[in-house]
């Protein structure tokens, strides 16, 4: 291995089957869908520029051209279900979450970026990830918006998403803070069926673990650990996404293959 991003033969296994295979004919491939995979793993780790990725992996354009391309085909989230739904079987759970925890992170991000606003009770002006988890941390939804807008606005966005494909229905019971509460509560048991739980603090001067709600910040904490993921460094609010799913694959890969 020459990094520690790179993926193991056990890693790879877990995923090798979600690329094509090789054609018996035509010209081969020059780089396999595993160095490029290693090669993207690393820059969302470092945050290193594009034009600045090691000379041992592919040339950058054809990273980036590969990272896109997924993008637009939804791989990245593809992947990313099947891991999350692999890891929480392993770990005695339901393929399908029914309980969640939704929460936002405010990030300031670089004057490329289209999503900015400024958040000003956090006082940054970039953007904000919305992020909707399960109980055991891991994403369920990610959705990037300016940091203007607020979180019961952007829940209702980001719950019709989830809420849009048939299978993500089983979720029947959300945490929240303060910042959720409102119509959004009415809104989702009387559309979906589900219940929102506001949990608020009770002593602001007191530390005191709230139920359920540290989960989440607990995966915020995971993805600080990538270090393109303090910045909003991307241009499209779906790349900045497809980061964050990019960073939870590679910490469920290493949680599987451990397993």
């Amino acid at each position: 291995m020459r990094y520690t991003t790179d993926l193991t033969d056990a890693e790879w296994q877990l995923i090798d089957y979600c690329f094509p295979r090789p054609k018996k004919t035509g010209r081969p491939r020059e780089h396999s869908y595993r160095e490029l995979l290693n090669a993207m793993f690393y820059l969302v780790r470092t945050a290193c520029q594009w034009r600045n990725l090691p000379k041992d992996f592919a040339p950058w354009r054809t990273v980036y051209h590969y990272l896109r391309l997924w993008k637009h085909a939804g791989l990245w989230e593809r992947i990313h279900t099947h891991l999350r739904e692999h890891l929480r079987q392993v770990e005695g759970r339901q393929r399908q979450a029914t309980a969640g925890i939704i929460d936002s992170q405010s990030v300031k991000s670089t004057e490329c970026s289209e999503q900015r606003g400024y958040d000003a009770g956090k006082k940054i002006n970039g953007s904000k990830r919305h992020m909707l988890v399960d109980t055991l941390g891991l994403v369920l939804g990610v959705l990037v918006l300016p940091a203007n807008i607020q979180d019961r606005d952007a829940a209702r966005q980001l719950l019709t998403i989830f809420y849009g494909q048939k299978s993500r229905r089983s979720l029947k019971h959300i945490w929240a803070d303060g910042g959720y509460a409102g119509v959004l509560v009415d809104w989702a048991r009387k559309l979906w069926r589900c219940t929102v739980e506001i949990v608020k603090r009770t002593d602001k001067h007191t530390f005191r673990v709230l139920p359920r709600r540290w989960v989440v910040e607990r995966t915020f904490g995971w993805l600080g650990r990538c270090r393109r993921l303090n910045r909003d460094y991307e241009r499209h609010a779906r790349t900045g996404e497809c980061m964050v799913y990019i960073a939870m694959i590679r910490l469920m890969l290493v949680r599987l293959a451990r397993n």
